[in-house]
């Protein structure tokens, strides 16, 4: 019976995703995390609707709006003036025009949902510090080598282990992610301390030269999530390294006193270098394939990454569930959401460059078009990455 399950290497969201996508297809599956507890570090994720839509899919979507907080717009403002540029209304109009809300929630919160749900179903088995370092296959099973020297099999893998997946090492062989030079700082705070007026229930972007930072309410609005990013140029990738007050506030010096107080108020800041990875087209080798980071890796600009994993998920278990051949359908999967990661991978770029970064004319242009559009406007603009019919998952 071993041999008939799928084997999915990482335990985070998309792993877990995976693993329920599967079990409603009536798939068993062995998630592998390498660390020792299952998890989730960081703080805040936002959720456009198409993450509502794969909620539904892999049968969380009650579960999933419990938890969630409802925030009234995404806000852009000019973090030089302190004046709003823009603001995207996320209403009635919104959920009409994309079928589900707009929300924010703990990463921790949104892990431990999955995690609830995969602990409770019965084709799904999760094992931890069980870190996959390589695999092989013969056409029916694929055994994986884990780092403690023992060996599994199953019918299938399933690489969703992330940013530096050993399966995609072996899989793609393209070396190291790509740094991209900009340097993240994430706290949170009681909603206490977050200055009144600053205390909206919105997801607020101050973008200024070479910097920006977000604030959102989480947690039943007892916390406020705050990141802050300097473009400052870091040569080599950092993960949850801590950072002092001081080291933070480098970057925003040359902010508006409105939005410096804000990094003012953080604790306990920990900082990651951002990277990602070219977008590439080969992420199945015969029964295996990869999934969310580990396939197609982006900055965090379009709040996306959790997003598109579950997405993954929703897609790989539909083609799986739906075929008898599944080589063939990880090559449907990967043909499917290649080209829809992509532009999140390539648009997450230009946005980290081209609208939150810049300065001067460049800048002032972007206040001036932004400040033209309607909510009819975004909207649109909008269809192709929150509408259901362009999730890259066709029907399912």
């Amino acid at each position: 019976m071993s041999n008939e399950r799928i084997l999915i290497a990482g335990g985070g969201i998309g792993g877990l995703a995976t693993a329920m996508g599967l079990a409603r297809h009536g798939i068993a599956s062995l998630v592998l995390e390498k660390s020792a507890s299952l998890g989730e570090i960081g703080a805040g994720i936002q959720l456009g609707p198409n993450a509502f839509h794969a909620f539904d899919f892999l049968g969380i979507g009650d579960a999933a709006r419990k938890m969630a907080v409802y925030i009234d717009s995404l806000r852009l403002m000019d973090a030089l003036s302190g004046e709003q540029i823009t603001a995207i209304p996320l209403g009635d109009d919104f959920r009409r025009r994309f079928g589900n809300p707009y929300a924010v929630v703990h990463r921790g919160d949104l892990h431990g949902v999955f995690l609830e749900a995969c602990r409770s179903h019965h084709l799904v088995e999760l094992a931890t510090a069980s870190e996959v370092v390589a695999y092989e296959q013969d056409g029916t099973t694929v055994t994986v080598e884990i780092a403690d020297g023992s060996r599994i099999s199953g019918s299938a893998l399933i690489g969703a282990d992330g940013l530096w997946s050993n399966v995609r090492r072996q899989l793609v062989s393209d070396g190291n992610p790509r740094v991209s030079g900009h340097t993240t700082y994430r706290s949170v705070i009681p909603a206490d301390d977050m200055p009144e007026d600053l205390r909206w229930n919105a997801a607020t972007l101050w973008a200024g030269p070479k910097c920006h930072i977000v604030h959102y309410p989480l947690s039943g609005w007892k916390f406020f999530n705050l990141v802050v990013t300097f473009h400052n140029d870091a040569p080599e990738p950092v993960a949850g390294k801590p950072a002092t007050h001081d080291e933070v506030r480098i970057g925003f010096e040359h902010v508006c006193p409105l939005a410096r107080q804000i990094i003012d108020r953080g604790s306990d800041w920990k900082l990651w270098v951002l990277c990602d990875r070219e977008p590439v087209s080969n992420w199945v080798e015969g029964r295996v394939a990869l999934l969310g980071d580990a396939a197609h890796p982006m900055l965090q600009y379009f709040a996306q990454g959790a997003c598109m994993a579950m997405e993954d998920a929703v897609c790989l278990s539909a083609e799986l569930g739906n075929s008898s051949n599944w080589e063939a359908a990880m090559v449907a999967y990967q043909q499917k959401r290649y080209l829809r990661t992509a532009r999140v991978q390539l648009q997450s770029r230009e946005i980290g460059n081209h609208i939150y970064h810049p300065s001067g004319a460049h800048a002032e242009l972007r206040n001036a078009f932004m400040r033209t559009k309607t909510a009819g406007d975004w909207y649109d603009a909008l269809q192709w990455i929150y509408g259901s019919a362009g999730s890259g998952c066709g029907d399912n």
